[in-house]
């Protein structure tokens, strides 16, 4: 196949480019290289025939238009968005734009293409979300498929709008549509703002580890490699307008997390050791949801796929990868915002 794939210089886009290269597809990588870009992240493939890129914004219609003619995908795979929470609470307007106008110009664009080569069946509209539209769960049960929104912050509810937009559009135009909504990813590549990068790295410069209340938030993990193999299955082989909860049926509290993975550098960097001794509890984030869980079943029953990275080995494979890969996340820590506590305007 073909795949446009969107914000595939991101943290998950660039696991689902590498992983299509390797499967023999051609793609099309389409970003705008914001602030948590890098195209450091696809460079093992930068030079690949089947591989093409086009710095672009998904809001700039024209531009969509051009990509679609010149390049004629046979699918879409969509996670171009703006991605972080504490982000989202500060600034909600570019969420909004990115996420929602941005999904809505991007559903435009590939339903005038799939209307222009004659409404193929198996042209494939894929758009990937999060759990965390689903609100916050108590100290039990899972999200699945069937499960009532409930967004709680401006990051969810826009990836919650752009759901309802793409749904919309499947019922409404008959857009061939596929969605799926995933727990926490983590791994190598991810962008040097979030927890368990933070973690990592201020642990090896011996800085502060902030913690969010009292760490008691617990997610589930998901290694993102075997995230990016789950989303091409459901690109591949998920039924038309269906949607697919993505879980790695690995449940930790933060706290549990931060202590897990400073464990693991006190063994391979025993001269900072112990890690766990800069844990430093802050001011919790506003609307910070309790706990997050997914109920996999579906993506099991009907396509075969489940994890196969338990988060223990993640953790060590995530731990070794930015040990030998201080050349990628150094000049990374100087963007905006990197290094800062964010959302604490509310």
């Amino acid at each position: 196949m073909k795949i446009l794939v969107t914000g595939g210089a991101g943290f998950i886009g660039s696991a689902v480019v590498r992983l299509a290269i390797a499967r023999g597809h051609e793609v099309v990588n389409l970003d705008a290289l914001t602030y948590a870009a890098c195209l450091a992240n696809v460079a093992e493939v930068a030079e690949n025939p089947r591989y093409a890129f086009e710095k672009a914004d998904i809001r700039d219609r024209a531009t969509l238009d051009r990509v679609f003619a010149a390049h004629v995908p046979d699918a879409v795979m969509h996670l171009a968005a703006e991605s972080h929470v504490d982000r989202s609470i500060d600034g909600p307007a570019a969420f909004m734009e990115t996420n929602v106008t941005g999904t809505f110009h991007l559903l435009e664009a590939a339903r005038d293409y799939w209307v222009s080569r004659g409404r193929p069946d198996d042209f494939r509209f894929h758009h990937v979300s999060t759990d965390e539209v689903f609100g916050s769960l108590g100290p039990t049960g899972h999200f699945t498929e069937d499960t009532a929104y409930d967004p709680r912050s401006p990051y969810s509810a826009s990836k919650a709008a752009s759901d309802h937009l793409v749904r919309a559009w499947g019922e409404t135009y008959g857009l061939p549509v596929v969605l799926s909504n995933c727990s926490n990813n983590y791994g190598p590549y991810h962008f040097p703002e979030k927890l368990i990068p933070v973690v990592i790295l201020n642990a090896l410069h011996g800085a502060p580890i902030p913690v969010y209340g009292a760490g008691a938030n617990v997610r589930d993990w998901l290694y993102v490699e075997d995230h990016a193999e789950a989303l091409l299955t459901v690109l591949m082989r998920g039924a038309q307008g269906r949607s697919y909860a993505i879980g790695g049926n690995n449940e930790r509290s933060n706290i549990e997390l931060v202590r897990e993975i400073c464990a693991l550098l006190d063994a391979r960097r025993p001269g900072g050791a112990p890690h766990a001794d800069l844990i430093t509890f802050v001011a919790d984030r506003p609307g910070h949801d309790l706990r997050y869980a997914i109920d996999a079943s579906r993506i099991r029953e009907e396509l075969g796929w489940q994890p196969s990275v338990t988060l223990s080995e993640g953790l060590a494979r995530t731990v070794d990868w930015y040990l030998a890969h201080e050349d990628w996340w150094r000049p990374l820590l100087t963007r905006g915002g990197v290094g800062e506590r964010l959302g604490t305007r509310a």
